[in-house]
């Protein structure tokens, strides 16, 4: 009975280590964001030849970058802490229903949470080449970019920025 007692006592402080390892994981998962912008590279990127070509921006159209998919963390964690906040309010089959409601609100919340992360302000840009060519780039919207501005493509591996001169 004690041992009963002991385990129902511990129940709640697992719960909120459990929730506290998983914000902090969504925290660092937050941090591996890929950048869609002109000026971001990565150390595979750095230090390789890169192709340049050169033409003049005739369009630029504001968009959102949405990444692919999310990590899921969002979830897991809102639903952790959900499910801890629910759990400190009421008592008996109240605090079931609570608990559950938190962990079910608490998902919903980290899942949008998570999506408005993964979103970022981009545009499209459509590049006139000296060359004769037509090319549409899309990135990050970090560096300003206009109509009839002179540009050079960077292009390396399949991976294109637009860069103003």
């Amino acid at each position: 009975m004690q041992e009963h007692q002991q385990a129902i006592e511990r129940g709640p402080l697992s719960v909120i280590a459990v929730a506290a390892i998983l914000g902090l994981a969504a925290m660092l998962g937050g941090c591996a964001n890929p950048s869609a912008s002109s000026r971001v590279y990565t150390f595979d990127q750095a230090q390789r030849a890169q192709t340049v070509t050169l033409g003049y921006v005739i369009g630029v159209r504001p968009v959102t970058i949405q990444a692919a998919q999310t990590s899921g963390l969002g979830v897991i964690a809102g639903g952790a802490l959900g499910a801890v906040a629910g759990n400190a309010v009421g008592g008996g089959s109240g605090r079931r229903i609570t608990t559950v409601g938190g962990a079910v609100g608490g998902a919903m919340a980290g899942n949008a949470v998570e999506n408005a992360s993964a979103r970022r302000q981009g545009l499209e840009i459509t590049i006139r080449l000296d060359s004769g060519d037509t090319r549409v780039i899309t990135q990050e919207a970090d560096v300003p970019i206009s109509t009839g501005q002179r540009v050079q493509v960077v292009t390396q591996g399949g991976i294109s920025r637009v860069v103003g001169i």
